[in-house]
């Protein structure tokens, strides 16, 4: 067999990975418009200057880079592949024994190389600026939440408006989901009024959330100029339930890849779901495998030298309709999964095996049917 020679292989992967880069650029400044016309539309009638919010739409741009990445791989593939088509470059190569497979091996490669350094280093960044961008439109720039909400190694953190303008911060230092209550140990209530002045501090050993309230037991209030009372029970109302508690564990999208398996075992320790977190990693770890596969499928429209006759349009439209498909298939899968129709990590690879297979079986029909 025919190996491939090293400045050949450096000539092809430097032609797809400029194309690479390029169609990214474009994909992502037209996101980057997009989601700044957004917030824009979201903040009108709100103290949020134009600076902050395309600053906001900055913060965003790495985890949106991550998710068109795998169609800025198959648009970049497929114009690399024109390019080295149109110059007749491609019909020599193949001329000359080199089959498909090698021709394609550095496009692989390099498709490989950026997966694997977009989840082992651009995600750690990524991750970090979208926390900061959550936090800022959801606790400034717009409608504020409920409450806010922290679950981390730390405790439990959470801050609660009450009806008088004041707040209530609590914290626990241990937490453990049973059935439809949320068990606490080691708590403090700080309860401040409208002026955010301290009025009360309860401190409990133990306690629970359940129907609407915090059921507090051994527990002492503490107010200034007061001394402290103990009480075998306390009950306070609160308008946090046990499923608003789920919805406001940190997004998978705001931890790291490398940090998310020691948050997984937290949650599932605590013995809530990390069900989507779990997702999250299989999608992470699956991706270079996908980019790779998309490069195939590139390979699938783009290598017929032959393009007169409006079929370079067809092609083209082919190669749109694999991605629009690719993308509802893999929306269908990840919630078939967070359903447990399907196991997460079937549904996690599923597409991307799908994507690989179905490329690979369509390019030997060509080559070699």
């Amino acid at each position: 067999m025919l190996r491939l020679h090293t400045t050949l292989s450096l000539y092809i992967g430097r032609h797809f990975a400029m194309a690479l880069l390029g169609t990214l650029a474009v994909i992502l400044a037209l996101v980057l418009m997009l989601d700044f016309v957004e917030l824009l539309r979201r903040a009108a009638g709100r103290d949020a200057g134009a600076d902050v919010l395309f600053g906001l739409s900055l913060m965003k741009l790495p985890t949106m880079a991550h998710q068109v990445l795998p169609f800025a791989v198959l648009v970049g593939g497929m114009i690399a592949m024109w390019r080295l088509s149109r110059s007749h470059e491609l019909i020599i190569i193949r001329a000359s024994g080199v089959s498909v497979w090698q021709f394609l091996a550095p496009m692989v490669l390099c498709a490989a190389v950026v997966g694997v350094l977009d989840v082992t280093a651009v995600n750690p960044l990524s991750s970090a600026l979208y926390r900061s961008y959550e936090k800022r439109l959801d606790e400034v720039w717009m409608p504020a939440r409920a409450g806010a909400f922290n679950l981390s190694e730390s405790g439990m953190w959470l801050r609660e408006p009450v009806t008088d303008g004041g707040q209530t911060v609590v914290h626990a230092g241990h937490v453990r989901q049973d059935g439809d209550v949320l068990h606490m140990r080691d708590l403090m209530f700080i309860m401040l009024d409208s002026h955010g002045v301290l009025y009360r501090r309860i401190d409990a050993g133990q306690g629970a959330m359940k129907d609407r309230a915090f059921i507090l037991r051994d527990a002492w209030i503490m107010e200034p100029n007061h001394p402290g009372v103990r009480m075998d029970e306390v009950r306070l109302p609160t308008g946090m339930t046990l499923a608003r508690v789920q919805e406001n564990f940190a997004s998978p999208e705001t931890l790291s890849f490398w940090d998310l398996p020691g948050f997984i075992r937290f949650f599932e320790t605590s013995g809530f779901s990390a069900q989507r977190h779990w997702m999250h990693l299989h999608g992470l770890l699956a991706s270079p495998v996908l980019l790779c596969a998309m490069v195939i499928v590139a390979a699938v429209f783009s290598l017929d030298p032959d393009l007169r006759s409006g079929r370079g349009l067809s092609r083209i439209l082919g190669a749109v309709g694999v991605g629009f498909v690719l993308y509802f298939f893999t929306r269908l899968s990840l919630a078939l999964g967070l359903s447990s129709a399907v196991p997460l990590w079937l549904s996690a690879w599923t597409p991307t095996l799908v994507t690989l297979l179905l490329g690979t079986a369509t390019l030997l029909h060509q080559e070699d049917g």
